[in-house]
């Protein structure tokens, strides 16, 4: 079988690809730098050079291709552009399902994201059943949530696609944006992390890269055709994560609560100076607000249907430790 991956050289997509070839698959990847071919050395890999907006590059890359997976996404908390999070989670998600109508794929799994759910008021577990919110905070959620959209417009044209919604994902992996909570983890173990947002009473979902990958296949292998499935982990407050941290590691570190107020101060004048300087912001006011929303998760959809798993959450911290020490 030959898949064909966008997003091949972020966290999720990079460790998706080993997965695939370590099961036999030929893989094309789609990426924007010639330096990125670096990165695919195995036989079994096929670089394609080029963006989401590259129509005629896509066509070619999907071509005797039997399934599609839409990784690549525009995620960034602030862009001198303000067309870009549109261009590309939007009118790129379009053309990858466009090319994929066209060449017969047999199967295109969309990764979205947790974000396009609600929040929890109640703190009770979101499932899949939950509608969708009317406003969002952030362009990423708002391009995400417009992209599902598309998924199901042409799965009503006969594409058979399934849409995947991780939260916040981490582990072995590179360690940019979308592995922000190695990144945090790491800092944590050096000592030089020591923040707690707010009260740290706000639940979120933490899942293992191991889990996310695997769900990704069965997701491909037994996805009902324009189903979407939480991908989730395990829900814990801040407070209860770094008790685990702490517990895992051997190493109490001394925390400090950043209030909201000031948490929002910071934001503020931060995203002051973008907009005025064009420097890019630690934070956002609406990224701020993000963080202090309770957000569980229910996976059970993807656990009954997909037959999904869940690594516990000490397991999962345990062996990303493991893997910070090796990899320095």
């Amino acid at each position: 079988m030959k898949c064909f991956v966008t997003g091949a050289t972020g966290f999720i997509g990079n460790n998706l690809v080993n997965k695939l070839i370590s099961k036999g698959y030929e893989v094309n990847v789609l990426v924007r730098s010639t330096k990125a071919k670096k990165l695919f050395k195995n036989e079994k890999i096929t670089v394609f050079t080029g963006d989401l907006h590259n129509t005629e590059i896509i066509d070619k890359a999907m071509k005797s291709c039997d399934v599609v997976f839409h990784m690549a996404a525009y995620a960034n908390i602030w862009s001198k552009d303000k067309t870009l999070a549109f261009r590309t989670n939007v009118l790129g998600t379009k053309n990858i399902l466009e090319a994929a109508l066209k060449n017969e794929i047999k199967k295109v799994v969309f990764t979205s994201s947790a974000a396009t759910l609600p929040p929890s008021k109640e703190k009770e577990d979101v499932d899949e059943s939950f509608p969708l919110p009317a406003i969002y905070l952030t362009d990423y959620e708002i391009t995400k949530k417009e992209a599902e959209q598309l998924c199901i417009d042409y799965y009503k044209k006969g594409l058979d696609v399934v849409v995947v919604k991780p939260p916040r994902v981490f582990g072995p992996g590179y360690l940019n944006k979308s592995n922000s909570v190695t990144i945090m983890i790491k800092y944590y173990l050096k000592g030089t992390w020591r923040i707690i947002p707010g009260d740290g009473s706000q639940i979120g979902s933490y899942v293992f890269i191991d889990d996310i990958v695997q769900g990704h296949l069965l997701a491909m292998q037994k996805g009902t055709p324009g189903e979407n499935y939480i991908l989730g982990g395990n829900n814990v407050s801040y407070n209860e994560f770094f008790n685990i941290l702490a517990k895992v590691s051997g190493k109490k570190q001394f925390m400090v609560h950043f209030p909201l107020p000031l948490m929002m101060g910071i934001s503020k004048f931060e995203f002051f100076m973008a907009e005025t300087f064009g420097k890019k912001p630690l934070i956002t006011p609406p990224w701020v607000k993000r963080y202090l929303q309770n957000r569980p998760l229910s996976s059970q959809k993807a656990i009954k249907e997909l037959t999904y798993a869940i690594t516990p959450l000490p397991e999962a911290i345990q062996k990303t430790i493991d893997w910070l020490k090796t990899n320095n």
